[in-house]
């Protein structure tokens, strides 16, 4: 059987010659050396851009397991590769990746993080001919010190990548104020709920970064503490992972959000913490990382690079043990979330966050089930009520919108119930009375008033309405039985959408045409069968004839079913599943 470190070394190979084809020949170009991004076409010094192929070159230039081992034309290539990052380095450290940030500190630490390991790995080789790109990594990683003691940050993940930039640039300079710029970073405390869900609730890609860049800052700047978040991170994601491997990305806050993502981002992280604890689990969840890596992964996390640095890795005596695969969980179903959003009044900040977000839906309960091939997602705080994937067949997301703010309804509140769940969601609206005569500005007084020259702070709310949808999810024999009610007796325009797969095909019930990718769900039973695994919903209503509410989007690779109904009502959907051919209820 094969190896996860011989896996890897496969893996890194494969990538070798795809870098090497988009990498920028021309002299005459300033992005001569560069590696080209496959969408934009221009090169990047960034972690996911030119820097994460130089690492894959790095790992197999130094591997005498690797086909590409002392290869001097691809020696060539790197050394290309450096000097082009350096030549991409701003005056003050920075880089400025072309589609986001300019001058930006955070991916100037996720360069360092990974740049710094690379570096390790190229110098402590004995073979003379690195000693070029050697020269050029460390000036790049040199020249991003001032960047890295004064820079800030856009969002949470991005100070424990600068905490982790911070001690990898103290082992090689050996600047103490490096140290204490990451004292500083860390004196805010760490964000992560007692359950391990981190603020960006990424399940994705920002859990793995900070669980890896906690580690790094852990062992670089001896704060062995910082492991405990990790550790209830991936502890928390063995019950977030589909039965094909896929991750639960349901209710991210960040851009993985809906997207399809394996373990491989947490492979490396997985390894150390195996190994570190000696734990059964973490070896499990490394073992899984390898088995649905793909790639190398962006330069900070290259598990094949750690493994190269860290040879007891490969040769490690902890036995994978088994990942869950029969649960029922509620995560963060213990956390205190209202005694903190209490608090944020106190802050100062008045709501508001410059280039980034406040994540109030950080700590909201998330409710996990597996059973055979059947994995249910229950979320809060999020656009979709549950997402119910049953072998090939997938309903990935079910949503709620009105007209009242308009848009989806997020549900706030999420209860565990004896053979189900209940979620709330409740919303309020109101309209701004007139600011007193003694409080206005000055600019009330002239010629031109103008509107964003009020205090609208200041204004009564008058006429507060209050709209609450209560969802209850009930397990039955066959499936599960969905009911959303909402008992306001004004008419509201309301729809509940079914968005399922691409992979799949609707039969059955009164369909008609919406929007592109969108039907309307007017009655009857429909079928949704992927391969020989099929869902059936019952519950269809078109009180209405909008297409869409406004302010609620629907994916377009999507199929999408929308039932149109009017406050009040009380609408109940029976979804009737396959019998399973594993284990589970459907199955016995």
């Amino acid at each position: 059987m094969i190896t996860m470190y011989e896996k890897l070394v496969a893996v890194n190979d494969d990538w070798v010659t795809r870098g090497l084809d988009n990498q920028i020949n021309d002299s005459q170009s300033r992005f001569d050396g560069g590696v080209a991004d496959p969408d934009s076409g221009i090169p990047f010094a960034t972690h996911t851009g030119t820097l994460a192929v130089m690492a894959i070159w790095g790992c197999a230039l130094v591997n005498a397991d690797s086909r590409y081992y002392h290869d001097e034309k691809l020696l060539a290539s790197l050394d290309r590769a450096a000097a082009f990052i350096v030549r991409q380095q701003h005056a003050d450290g920075t880089i400025s990746p072309g589609w986001t940030n300019m001058h930006s500190p955070p991916d100037t630490a996720f360069a360092v993080v990974g740049l710094a390991q690379l570096y390790e790995l190229l110098d402590m080789h004995d073979w003379a001919a690195l000693e070029p790109v050697c020269r050029n990594i460390r000036r790049f990683l040199e020249q991003s010190v001032p960047a890295m003691l004064t820079g800030g940050c856009h969002t949470p993940n991005h100070r424990w990548v600068l905490t982790a930039a911070l001690g990898f640039l103290y082992t090689i300079t050996g600047n103490e104020a490096l140290i204490a710029r990451a004292e500083a970073w860390l004196a805010e405390g760490i964000d992560c709920t007692e359950d391990g869900e981190w603020t960006e609730r990424s399940n994705g890609i920002y859990n793995g970064v900070s669980d890896v860049m906690l580690y790094h800052t852990a062992e670089l700047l001896g704060h062995p503490e910082l492991l405990e978040p990790v550790r209830r991170n991936l502890r928390m994601m063995a019950y977030l992972i589909h039965p094909d491997g896929e991750v639960v990305t349901d209710y991210s806050g960040r851009q993985d959000f809906g997207h399809k993502y394996d373990m491989s981002g947490y492979l490396f992280v997985s390894c150390l913490m195996a190994e570190y604890d000696k734990d059964p689990l973490f070896a499990a969840l490394a073992k899984l990382g390898a088995e649905s890596s793909t790639h190398p992964g962006a330069i900070p996390n290259n598990a094949l690079l750690g493994l190269l640095l860290h040879p007891e890795l490969r040769s490690s005596t902890v036995e994978a043990g088994h990942l869950p695969e029969s649960y029922k969980v509620v995560i963060n179903g213990q956390f205190d979330r209202k005694h903190y959003l209490g608090r944020m009044d106190a802050a100062g900040h008045g709501g508001k966050i410059y280039h980034s977000r406040l994540h109030p839906e950080f700590g909201a309960p998330v409710a996990r089930q597996r059973e055979g091939q059947t994995s249910l997602t229950v979320m809060a705080e999020t656009n979709s009520i549950f997402a119910l994937r049953h072998g090939k067949a997938q309903l990935l997301g079910v949503q709620v919108s009105s007209s009242f703010e308009p848009g989806f309804i997020k549900m706030n509140e999420l209860e565990q119930l004896e053979n189900g769940y209940k979620l709330t969601g409740s919303e309020s609206k109101g309209y701004y009375g007139p600011i007193a005569a003694d409080r206005l500005p000055g600019s009330a007084a002239e010629q031109v008033s103008p509107w964003y020259l009020l205090p609208h702070q200041l204004r009564e709310v008058t006429h507060l309405q209050q709209h609450q949808v209560q969802v209850e999810l009930t397990e039955t024999v066959e499936g599960w039985r969905l009911r959303v009610r909402c008992d306001k007796p004004d008419v509201l325009l309301t729809q509940i959408s079914f968005i399922f797969g691409k992979d799949g095909e609707f039969s059955g019930g009164d369909r008609a045409p919406a929007e592109t990718g969108t039907e309307f769900w007017k009655e009857g039973t429909v079928s949704f069968k992927a391969g020989e695994d099929w869902m059936e919903l019952d519950g269809g209503a078109h009180e209405h004839r909008m297409k869409s509410i406004r302010g609620a989007a629907y994916p377009a690779d999507c199929q999408t079913l929308v039932v149109n109904v009017l406050t009040p009502y009380d609408r109940t959907f029976d979804i009737r599943l396959s019998p399973s051919n594993g284990s589970g209820r459907n199955g016995q």
